[in-house]
């Protein structure tokens, strides 16, 4: 009966488990296991089946099936039918069982089978391994090991039968000896517990709800006696662990009264393993479920261990727990659970063992200790009830404690606490105030860096743990709302806990809207049963302040003003209507931006007018008295927080402006002075707005206070006390100078104008001047403060804009205008050009520019000096990047980065009011006759800067230009020269500044001709669009850019300007800047593209110079623009262009190369110049024969200059992708000329000339490419492939090693054979034109050509794509003509060409089978056939012809051929072995009428074969195992037959001695007479060269003595076989003498 296919499939895996690797071995699992999801029960079937037949397997061999048949089973469990379980079961108990010693992984695998088999047929699984169970035996360690596995995973199932076993086991107990079967016993009772748990736990659900734990409990007790009294002292650790994790689950089962006997033995015992072991987790498991099965007994023996239990417990939490080590953080969830335990029956004992450790100096037994308080407050709340107070009291040391793991610990218990009411006992506000100290820690902006082993935590993390359990406190925990409310606004004041302000406010804000929801509204807040609780004033101030600083500390502004709106009743009652409407738009604001989109000075301003409207709204000046006095009560608690007291300072101007009563105002205001601290930069600024805003209202009071401040005693007695610090006198009086003249600034420039315009110079600059110890006329400014010099510079500027926004400012002639822009430019003078390190230069300049819009005029020289000190000054300073490189402080970068932004916006708005006072051309002249030379500067900071000043004063002269009359714009050619090269400039921002420099121009000359301003030209705003693209140095849009503004220009310049411009643009090519020379390149394009036709003579002159420019200009932009230059002068002059080129050196440089590929752009032209190239290649012959001069060398091969060098060329132009159209249109001859190119050019040399040339190329770095002549022809051919849409050609081509093949001289054939192959199967449409034009080379002189185009033709006749073109009769009659060529090698193609019509159209083979099978044998009886290459060829095509040809075309030359190939099968060439060995083969099916001759070659051959069967080319041994399996039928043997048939499929392994014996078996019975002439056959193949088939050969002679019988005996020449045998005895390879020796104590049959 014929097996299965599954079933065959399957035997075929298992065979190959004996596979080494362990990958195959995988997928063979995988593989069979996959057959089992379709097939199971047959699968299983054939595995037990396979496992029996093979006894011998090996057992990791073994195992892989076994896990098989567990996946198997498993996924299948429920359809698997008795008979197969029991087969199974059968197989894997024997399997299991087999070896007595414990082989784990095989026995593992069996032991898992009877494991998922017994899911659901438990009673056969256990009738069969209760056999292996025999009392008073001890039992197989994985019988144990499968019961216990069994009651896991199938505890209804298992529990009925464990009476039985644990009363069979427990004898056995006493005989285990060895540690691995006391340890197995172990597992087994710890598995039986948790099941037997697990069937009482779920009776209602069990097959048998009678089952009682006291059916158990006796069995379990007496197991339990040997396992404690005996196993768990053992030396082992392993089996102490076993002994542990197994008494844990019996302790429940366990009849109570034994367990509390045994308890006083039993925990200490436990307790006592903690040193032993390291790995503490099964003992705290185990130990747990013993202490849970004593209090479940109500155990009294518990008491008295209880002091050792916890003194052994506690250091186990003590010890930190290694989240990378899991164990050791479930060890800590077991003792913690064992604390449960014993909290929950001995409060007292344990709090009053816990409580002391608390002021322990050891850091980890205070957190372990407080984990245990955190645990025993959850999880034992009803014993722990009536302790609150005292836990609360002892809770006081390390509310103290300084170390971040016992502050985190520390907040864990308070959380706990809060659940289960503790916060509400006295003593519960400490906690809560400890915790909000906790989420006021300071945050570290970038916190050290943790070493691997650090112990600590950071502040960050125990600040974050805090702020997140207050806001879940606040949130949700009920029973905490009247703790928190309003006990948590106490905190919202103190300057200690601003860290902490946003969770506070989250935490206020929501439970002051729970307050409101119960209907608390009017009485949120009740000051008088909370006397502590900060005032409205206080708590307003607060919120306001904190606000200014929005998004410091997570965002409190929002949490803050949140908060504040919350309070509005408690503020006061009129403010609900306002604040509901305000509040909310400015957190929408907050929210709307970030940190870094919201502009302070706006979000300042939006607050400061939000007091204003709540003030008004007040309108209670009592309140605002109150108020005010609580906003200077707060102002020394921001010292240290220097932006909130700034804006506190503000705030308070704001309500003095707003306060009715003067004299409060003065005393306030005099206060302020008194005490503000001068040396901060901050606080000046603050006291100075201040002062500003207050004059808003109360100018008279504010500038008398001044006044009156300045006559004090009190600053007196500051300057006085300044002077006895005689290092510190100058600089704080300074200070306080600095910050009275900025007083008087922003008092200038906050006072209603029409009141402080009168005493500007009359008062304040009087005043100003005087502190500033100087006046303005004749006085020389000799002060060194940087402080006082800022805050003159300021307070002169606020004191001009007020001048400049004053009603009557055009009839106010500011009389010192000029001294004070004189003073401002010896300012920007005194300050170092080598770097920045103040805002002065910045502050003057913006002082100047309010200055000079104030009459009256300056004068020309004071312009100019003004004009050309800013310039200097700024454009000169050192690049940002240099700064920040020096600046090691990032802060301190980031600070200067901005000071240089506003200084140059400074210079602009400078620039641009001098610019408005001359709105003409010569006002522009001049303004640029100041910048020319810092816009060609050869510093890119310096060229950056000017351009973008230049841009911004061009674009506000266009905004500002009103042209009435149409004038000439008469520098506009000047102009455009000076910034259109700057569009390629290297800096991206030059580039596009000069492009804003372009388009404005062209703009002011469009007013200048009459448009309007509003007038959008088409052309020039695509200048603007372009932008954009600029930020990169694409040199596509920078192209682009500069063709536009060439575009413009040749419209917009005049005709006269236009030749200076070019020169101009000329000499731009020679720019510093390379990249600038771009927009001279594409200037000349464009007048090239109108006037080039009149240029021929010119063009290798100006071709030469586009080859020099590139050899000076390495950059990508010029080289494409120097293409494009090529590309037009060819579109007017081709042939000039291509003879210019060709006559470039070789190899072409890199910028010859470049040059070609611009002629790939246009296709039309492409076309033209590849036409031009390809007749260039045709024209002359490729090479000339040249003599050596060395010896014997002959003659060699030189190639033609012209023809190579279009073949470079033809290469440069098509590796250009814009070609692919010419190409596509050329595909034919563009293709045939650069075959026949290669094959012209395999192994020709390059002239000596360029070979030195070449030589030298290389050595100067790696040439672009070879110019070997083949590979120059391969490289052309393949990127012609590429570009002709044949990628799949060339891919397919590369991917098979073609091109490296056709470059060969010895392999140039096969590399033709892989491109027509490719050809046919991705080009085939385009073949016939190929074919046509190849067709007349075959009978060219050129033998290359010749070969070349045999091998395509012969490759093409593989495919069957030539008869679907109707090319087959053509080519196959071209190649029956070749079979005379004078070379060899094209006839050896043309009938490997012949014999690919049997796979290209088999079906022709019938039709022409004679006339191919004579050209066949014709080939193997060439005369001229040194190597038998013809033969070797007419053999293997005669092979592939043998399956389509008809029998009467092959009965005349049968036997003919198998005389004719015999020699061949011991060819040395392994292909000529093979070769005629399939032939043979194939030509055993036509035998039938030749029977017995036929028969009479298979005999002869017969050893041949089978010995090859060992040849060392694994090719030959697949071919012999053909023809053996073709003969076979032909030999009248049916047991051979089937052998051949079975043992020799391709796909199958031999072992090859048992084959050979079983061959010589059927031999011997069949052919008895043949014994002597096989072993003379043999003795023939002692001599051979391979070493396995010098080996099988006397093996094969032993096997045929072996099973002869003694009749035929006499026939075998004994003397000289012996002889034989004793000369190869002494063969130097071990393997063949192990044979000879074999076979010699065989002959002992046939002596």
């Amino acid at each position: 009966m014929m097996e299965s296919r599954i079933k065959r499939l399957a035997t075929t895996l298992m065979d190959a488990t004996t596979d080494k690797d362990p990958l195959v071995q995988e997928q063979i699992y995988n593989a069979l296991c996959y057959l089992g999801e379709s097939e199971p029960e047959e699968i299983l079937n054939s595995c037990d089946e396979y496992l029996r037949q093979h006894d011998k397997l090996a057992y990791p061999h073994r195992v892989i099936i076994l896990k098989a048949m567990e996946t198997v089973v498993k996924n299948n469990i429920a359809l698997l039918d008795k008979s197969t379980a029991k087969v199974v079961i059968f197989l894997a108990s024997n399997e299991m069982t087999k070896s007595k010693e414990v082989i784990r992984d095989w026995q593992q695998a069996a032991s898992n089978v009877l494991v998922a088999v017994g899911q659901r047929f438990i009673n056969k699984v256990m009738e069969e391994v209760l056999t292996k169970f025999q009392p008073g035996i001890l039992p197989h360690y994985f019988v144990m090991q499968t019961f216990a596995n069994l009651s896991v995973s199938n505890v209804f199932g298992m529990v009925p039968f464990l009476n039985s076993i644990l009363g069979t086991m427990l004898p056995m107990l006493g005989m285990a000896k060895q540690d691995h079967m006391k340890s197995v016993f172990c597992y087994a009772l710890q598995h039986f517990s948790e099941s037997i748990q697990e069937y009482l736990a779920n009776l209602d659900k069990a097959p048998d709800p009678t089952v009682r734990k006291d059916t158990f409990s006796n069995e379990i007790f007496s197991a339990y006696e040997v396992l404690f009294n005996s196993w768990l002292q053992h030396r082992e650790a392993k089996l102490r662990l076993a002994v542990v994790e197994a008494m844990g689950p019996m302790s429940y089962l366990m009849p109570s009264e034994k367990l509390e006997e045994q308890l006083p033995k039993l925990i200490p015992g436990i307790l006592a393993l903690y040193k032993k072991h390291t790995e503490a987790f099964y003992i705290s498991k185990s130990l747990c479920q013993i202490l849970e099965a004593s209090v479940n007994i109500g155990s009294r023996s518990l008491d008295v261990q209880l002091d050792s239990l916890l003194g052994t417990l506690h250091p186990q939490i003590c010890a930190p727990a290694d989240p990378s080590v899991p164990l050791t953080v479930k060890n800590h969830t077991e003792v913690l659970r064992c604390f449960t335990v014993l909290a929950c029956s001995f409060p007292d004992r344990v709090l009053a063992f816990l409580l002391p450790k608390l002021e322990s100096s050891n850091e980890r037994t205070r957190v372990g200790t407080l984990l245990i308080m955190r645990q025993i407050i959850n999880s034992a709340p009803s014993q722990m009830e009536i302790k609150k107070p005292f836990i609360l009291s002892s809770m006081k040391l390390p509310l103290q404690d300084s170390n971040n793991k016992v502050k985190r610990a520390v907040v864990q218990v308070i959380s706990a606490m809060a659940h289960h009411g503790y916060l509400e006992q006295p003593g519960g506000e400490a906690m809560m105030e400890f915790l909000v100290r906790q989420c006021a820690l300071p945050s570290d902006a970038q916190p050290k860096k943790q070493p691997a082993d650090a112990d600590d935590l950071t502040s960050d993390s125990v600040q974050s743990i805090s702020v997140n359990t207050l806001f879940l406190l606040s949130t949700t925990v009920d029973r905490m709302n009247n703790v928190l409310w309003p006990y948590l606004l106490e905190f919202v004041t103190p300057i200690q806990f601003t860290n902490a302000l946003t969770p506070l406010c989250k935490s206020l804000m929501y439970l002051a809207m729970k307050k409101q929801e119960e209907g608390e509204n009017a009485s949120l807040i009740r000051y008088d049963l909370n006397a502590n609780l900060p005032s409205p004033y206080a708590l307003t101030t607060r919120l306001l302040v904190v606000s200014s600083q929005p998004y410091v500390g997570d965002c409190r502004g929002t949490a803050a003003l949140r908060l504040l709106n919350v309070l509005h009743y408690s503020v006061h009652p009129t403010l609900d209507q306002l604040w509901s409407k305000k509040v909310p738009l400015l957190v929408e604001h907050i929210e709307e931006n970030t940190e870094k989109s919201l502009s302070q000075k706006e979000w300042e301003e939006k607050l400061l007018l939000f007091l204003q409207e709540t003030l008004a709204a007040v309108s209670d000046n009592t309140w605002i008295c109150h108020f005010v006095t609580e906003m200077c009560r707060q102002l020394n608690s921001y010292n240290g927080f220097p932006l909130e007291k700034n804006f506190l300072y503000k705030c308070i101007g704001t309500t003095l402006g707003a306060c009715a009563s003067k004299d409060l105002v003065q005393k306030q205001l005099q206060e302020l002075l008194e005490t503000a601290r001068y040396h901060e930069e901050a606080e000046r600024e603050g006291l100075a707005s201040c002062f500003g805003i207050c004059a808003i209202n109360h100018l008279e009071e504010t500038l008398a206070k001044l006044e009156d401040f300045v006559r004090s005693d009190v600053f007196k007695k500051s300057v006085g006390l300044f002077s006895i610090f005689k290092d510190r006198s100058d600089n704080e009086v300074e200070k306080v100078k600095s910050t009275l003249i900025l007083c008087y600034g922003y008092v200038a420039m906050y006072a209603p104008k029409e009141l402080v315009l009168s005493r500007i110079e009359a008062d304040i600059l009087k005043n100003i001047f005087q502190y500033f110890n100087t006046k303005v006329l004749g006085i020389k400014v000799e002060t060194k403060d940087l402080t006082l010099k800022l805050c003159l510079i300021r307070s002169i500027c606020m004191i001009s804009q007020a001048i400049y926004k004053g009603v009557k400012c055009g009839d106010f002639i500011f009389s010192r205008k000029a001294e004070l822009v004189a003073q401002m430019v010896e300012f920007i003078k005194a300050e170092p050009l080598e770097t920045m390190r103040t805002p002065v230069r910045q502050r003057a300049m913006i002082t100047c520019t309010y200055l000079v819009i104030l009459e009256p005029h300056l004068s020309d020289p004071d312009r100019t000096e003004l004009i050309d000190t800013c310039l200097a000054s700024v454009l000169a300073l050192p690049p940002l990047e240099l700064v920040k490189e020096r600046e090691e402080n990032g802060g301190n970068a980031l600070h200067k980065e901005m000071l240089y932004g506003d200084t140059i916006s400074a210079l602009k708005d400078l620039l641009k009011r001098l610019l408005q006072r001359n709105l003409t051309p010569h006002g522009l002249q001049d303004m640029f006759a100041h910048l020319g030379p810092w816009i060609k500067s050869n510093k890119e900071h310096e060229r950056q800067r000017a351009v973008e000043v230049s841009a911004a004063l061009l674009d506000f002269y266009l905004s500002k230009l009103n042209v009435s009359t149409v004038i000439p714009f008469y520098n506009l050619g000047v102009l455009i020269a000076l910034f259109s090269p700057r569009c390629s400039d290297s800096l991206a921002g030059v580039r596009q500044h000069a492009v804003d420099c372009v388009y404005c121009l062209l703009y002011i000359q469009l007013c200048y001709e009459g448009f309007a301003r509003d007038h959008r030209d088409e052309m020039v705003e695509g200048l603007k669009a372009l932008k954009k693209g600029l930020e990169e140095p694409d040199f596509t849009v920078l192209f682009h850019t500069c063709n536009n503004i060439a575009m413009v220009i040749g419209k917009r310049v005049p005709p006269d300007q236009l030749m200076s411009l070019l020169l101009a643009m000329f000499e731009g090519l020679a720019d510093p800047d390379k990249n600038c020379s771009r927009a001279a390149t594409v200037m000349i394009n464009s007048l090239l593209k109108e006037r080039g036709g009149v240029l021929q003579e010119k063009v290798p002159d100006i071709m030469s110079i586009i080859h020099s420019k590139l050899e000076e200009v390495d950059e990508e932009h010029v080289r494409k623009a120097a293409q494009q230059t090529v590309y037009i002068l060819a579109s007017q002059h081709k042939s000039v262009v291509v003879s210019s080129l060709l006559g470039s050196s070789l190899p072409f440089d890199s910028h010859t190369c470049t040059m070609w590929r611009s002629l790939a752009t246009e296709p039309t032209l492409t076309s033209q110049i590849l036409e031009q190239l390809l007749e260039k290649v045709n024209r002359d012959v490729p090479y000339k024969e040249s003599k050596c001069f060395l010896l014997g060398s002959g003659s060699e091969r030189i190639a033609t200059p012209l023809p190579l060098a279009a073949t470079c060329a033809l290469y440069e132009i098509m590796s250009a992708p814009e070609s692919g159209a010419a190409v596509l249109g050329l595909y034919p001859p563009l293709f045939v000329t650069l075959l026949l190119r290669v094959s012209c050019t395999v192994g020709v040399q390059l002239p000596k000339n360029l070979q030195s040339r070449e030589r030298r190329s290389s050595s100067h770095g790696p040439a672009p490419r070879s110019l070997h002549p083949c590979s120059c022809a391969v490289e052309t051919l393949k990127v012609m492939l590429a570009r002709g849409g044949s990628e799949e050609v060339a891919r397919a081509v590369g991917n098979a090693g073609g091109w490296e093949l056709m470059v060969s001289p010895e392999r140039h054939h096969d590399g033709i054979a892989v491109l027509a192959g490719a050809m046919a199967r991705h080009a085939g449409p385009r073949l016939p034109l190929i074919v046509k034009n190849l067709v007349p080379t075959l009978s060219g002189v050129f033998d290359s050509q010749r070969i070349t185009t045999t091998a395509f033709f012969a490759e093409l006749l593989n495919s069957n794509v030539v008869n679907d073109l109707i090319l087959l009769e053509t080519m196959m009659d071209n190649m029956t003509g070749r079979q005379k060529d004078t070379c060899l090698l094209v006839r050896m193609l043309a009938l490997r060409g012949l014999g690919n019509i049997a796979s290209g159209s088999p079906e022709k083979v019938r039709k022409h089978g004679a006339k191919l099978l004579a050209s066949m044998v014709n080939g193997m009886d060439d005369k001229d056939d040194p190597h038998n290459l013809v033969a070797l060829e007419a053999m293997s095509s005669l092979s592939k012809l043998l399956d389509h040809v008809e029998e009467r075309d092959i009965q005349s030359m049968l036997l003919h051929i198998a005389i004719r190939i015999r020699p061949f099968f011991d060819s040395e060439q392994p292909d000529l072995r093979q070769s005629s060995i399939v032939l043979f083969g194939k030509l055993t099916k036509f035998s039938e009428g030749n029977c017995e001759v036929f028969f009479e070659q298979i005999l002869n051959g017969l050893v041949t074969l089978l010995l090859h069967l060992q040849d060392p080319k694994p090719e030959v041994v697949k071919a012999c195992k053909f023809a053996l399996r073709m003969c076979g039928p032909n030999m009248g043997c049916e047991g051979l037959c089937d052998m051949f048939l079975n043992h020799l499929r391709e796909d199958r392994s031999l072992h090859y001695g048992e084959f050979m014996n079983n061959v010589c078996k059927h031999l011997m019975q069949s052919y008895p007479e043949m014994l002597n002439r096989l072993i003379l056959t043999n003795l023939f193949y002692f001599k051979s060269n391979w070493v396995d088939i010098r080996a099988a050969a006397p093996m094969f002679i032993g096997f045929l003595v072996l099973h002869v019988d003694e009749d035929h005996c006499q026939q075998v020449d004994l003397d000289q076989l012996i002889s034989a045998l004793n000369l190869l005895l002494k063969d130097p390879v071990p393997a063949v003498r192990v044979k000879v020796a074999e076979t010699l104590g065989r002959l002992v049959r046939i002596l």
